[in-house]
C-alpha cells in the first residue's frame, strides 16, 4: 500500500445506510449522504520524483484485507486498546460536561465527542517522542498521547497539578514529557508550530547526525482551517522539504455555525495535498479501524524520511461547538445520521462479530474507565489553585524586566503591585 503521489482513485463514499441505499439529504454535495457521485480525477504527472500511487481509503483497506491471512484489521489485543482509548475520550468528555454544567470549569470548552475514531486511529499509533499539535478542541487528543486523566481535569479546573499548571485552561493543554506541544486557540495557529517540530526532527536527523531521531508530528485541525492561509504556506513548505509530519484534517462539516459546503470553493480537502505534491486521502473518519490503516502508512512514510501527508478525516463531533452553544444551526436529520454511525459502536460491533471480545470484557473496560474519571475529578477538585506568583512566569525572558525586580523576585509578590489597580 503506498500513499505517495500523483495518481488519484475515487474518495470513500460514507453516507449510505446498511442496506445500501443512500442518505436523502437535500444536497448536491458529495457530503451529508448525497446521491451525486464524486467527479474523477484523471492522473496527473507531478514531477519526476514522483513514482508511485494515491490511493482512496477504500482501496488501501480492501488490500490490507487481501494480505491478511485472518481477513482482521486488528487483533484482540489492538481491539481492546482501541476501544478502552476511546471510551476514555468519550467518557472524559461527557464528564467535563457535567463538571462545567456544575461550575467547576470556566470559559470555552470544546468537546470532541463523535471524532474519537481520528485521535485514537492516528496518534495510539505513534510512539512517545513523536509529537501532537492540537486545536483548541484537545482533550482527547491528550489523553490519547498518554497525559494522565487527574493532569487533563486539573488543568481544566484550573489547578496548579493541571498539565500546563492551571493557566492554561480548556484551549491550551500542553506536556513536555508526553510531546503534546499545545492546543492552540485560534484556527491553523498550530500547523506553523507542528511544521516546525517537524523540521527540528529532520535538522536533528540530517545536520546533527542523531541517527535514531526519526520522530514525526502530527498536525490535528478543522475544515475551517483550510481556508487559512498559514495551512497553505505549511503545506508547501513541508512538500519543499519533505518533513516527516501528517496533517490531519478533522472534518466535521461545521466551522462553528458554518457549513463546510459554504464556506470553501471545493469542499474536497484532500486534494489539496496534492496540488502541493504530497498525498492526499480522504478516509471515513467515523471507523477508526479505516482510520487506523491510512494512518499506519502516513505515518510510517513520514518516518521513512519520504515527506507529508495530507489526510482528510471526514467525522460529526455530537455536541455544539462548545458547551456555551446550543447547537440549532445544524439539521436534526443530519445529526441523527452521524448519531446512527457511532464510532465506538462500530468498533463495538466489528469485535462481537468477529470474537475478538465478549461483553464483559467491554463493560469491565468501561467500569475501569468510570472509576478513572471519578479519581479525576476528585484529584482535580481537592488541588490547590496556581499561587499568584505564578501569574507572570513565562511571560518575560528579562530578569530584570518589567516581570521580575532587580532582587530576583516577581514583581506581583510585592504587596504594592496591584495599588491603584482593581484587586485580583
Amino acid at each position: 500500500m503506498s500513499l505517495s503521489a500523483p495518481k488519484f482513485a475515487h474518495p470513500l463514499p460514507l453516507h449510505h445506510r446498511s442496506n445500501g441505499s443512500p442518505m436523502s439529504f437535500n444536497t448536491s454535495t458529495p457530503f451529508l449522504g448525497s446521491t451525486q457521485k464524486l467527479r474523477f480525477i484523471a492522473p496527473i504527472k507531478l514531477n519526476a520524483r514522483s513514482n508511485s500511487t494515491v490511493v482512496s481509503v477504500s482501496d488501501a483497506v480492501k488490500n490490507k484485507n487481501l494480505k491478511s491471512a485472518t481477513n482482521l484489521l486488528i487483533t484482540k489485543e489492538e481491539g481492546l486498546l482501541l476501544y478502552e482509548d476511546m471510551i476514555l475520550g468519550r467518557f472524559f468528555e461527557d464528564m467535563c460536561a457535567q463538571m462545567y454544567y456544575r461550575g467547576k470549569m470556566f470559559g470555552f470548552v470544546h468537546l470532541y465527542n463523535g471524532q474519537e475514531a481520528v485521535s485514537t486511529g492516528f496518534i495510539k499509533l505513534l510512539k512517545k517522542e513523536d509529537s501532537v499539535v492540537s486545536t483548541y478542541r484537545d482533550h482527547v487528543h491528550s489523553l490519547s498521547k498518554g497525559v494522565p486523566a487527574r493532569a487533563v481535569m486539573s488543568e481544566l479546573f484550573g489547578k496548579a497539578t493541571g498539565c500546563s499548571r492551571g493557566q492554561g485552561g480548556s484551549m491550551h493543554m500542553f506536556s513536555k514529557e508526553h510531546n503534546v506541544i499545545g492546543g492552540f486557540a485560534f484556527i491553523a495557529e498550530g500547523i506553523p508550530i507542528a511544521t516546525g517540530a517537524a523540521f527540528s526532527s529532520k535538522y536533528r536527523r540530517e545536520v546533527l547526525k542523531e541517527a535514531d531521531c526519526d520522530h514525526v508530528t502530527l498536525a490535528f485541525f478543522g475544515d475551517g482551517t483550510c481556508n487559512n492561509g498559514q495551512f497553505y504556506e505549511c503545506l508547501n513548505m513541508a512538500a519543499l522539504w519533505k518533513l516527516p509530519i501528517v496533517f490531519v484534517v478533522e472534518n466535521n462539516l461545521w466551522a462553528i455555525g458554518m457549513s463546510h459546503l459554504r464556506s470553501t470553493s471545493d469542499p474536497q480537502i484532500w486534494k489539496k495535498g496534492p496540488a502541493f505534491g504530497m498525498p492526499g486521502v480522504h478516509v471515513d473518519g467515523m471507523d477508526v479501524l479505516k482510520v487506523r490503516e491510512v494512518a499506519k502508512e502516513a505515518i510510517e512514510r513520514a518516518r521513512r524520511g519520504e515527506g507529508p501527508t495530507l489526510v482528510e478525516c471526514e467525522t460529526y463531533r455530537f455536541r455544539g461547538h462548545s458547551l456555551a452553544d446550543p447547537d440549532e444551526l445544524r439539521d436534526p436529520a443530519e445529526k441523527a445520521h452521524y448519531a446512527g454511525r457511532d464510532p465506538i459502536s462500530a468498533l463495538k460491533k466489528y469485535m462481537f462479530e468477529n470474537k475478538l471480545a465478549s461483553e464483559q470484557e467491554l463493560k469491565a473496560i468501561e467500569k475501569k474507565i468510570d472509576e478513572v474519571l471519578e479519581d479525576a475529578v476528585e484529584f482535580a477538585d481537592e488541588s490547590p489553585l496556581p499561587p499568584r506568583s505564578q501569574l507572570l512566569e513565562n511571560v518575560f525572558a528579562d530578569p530584570k524586566g518589567f516581570g521580575i525586580g532587580p532582587d530576583g523576585k516577581y514583581r506581583c509578590e510585592d504587596p504594592k503591585f496591584t495599588e491603584g489597580t482593581a484587586h485580583v
